[in-house]
């Protein structure tokens, strides 16, 4: 039986996560936050990182700024990709007023620009607003349709 690996977006603890069992009613064993929120979390450089480099379920990031137009509309279809996706890949939110050095390490020059990562390493990033659907077929691994 093979598990899933997972940083705890709330404690940034690892868990494991066997694969027989609900992904979606998984807890952190640590802190008891669900590891599958149905909704966006915001997260920092550090547990971004540990994310990136542990976790062995894809991982979607939206690099966003709280004064950027587009990035505020485009949330609420974050939010509904995230509630679709839940249990099978995590989307999260960093803030690149609050930490520009998140934006500087992942080569963000413009915003919103979101990254998917997966088994440690970036797989495809798509700058500018999104619908939902397209969100979801990037987190998904696909060429994001506008």
């Amino acid at each position: 039986m093979t598990a899933a690996t997972l940083t705890c977006l709330a404690c940034g603890q690892g868990n494991r996560v066997p694969s027989d069992r609900n992904r979606s009613a998984a807890r952190c064993g640590t802190c008891g936050e669900t590891l599958f929120p149905d909704r966006p979390i915001d997260v920092d450089p550090a547990t971004l990182q540990k994310a990136i480099r542990r976790d062995t379920v894809p991982l979607l990031v939206d690099f966003w700024a709280p004064w950027c137009g587009p990035c505020r509309a485009m949330a609420p279809e974050f939010a509904k990709a995230a509630a679709a996706l839940q249990g099978d890949v995590r989307l999260v939110k960093v803030d690149t007023q609050r930490f520009p050095e998140a934006a500087q390490t992942h080569g963000v020059r413009g915003i919103p620009m979101m990254a998917r990562f997966e088994g440690g390493k970036e797989t495809s990033r798509q700058t500018g607003a999104l619908p939902s659907a397209a969100i979801i077929g990037l987190a998904r691994g696909h060429s994001p349709a506008r």
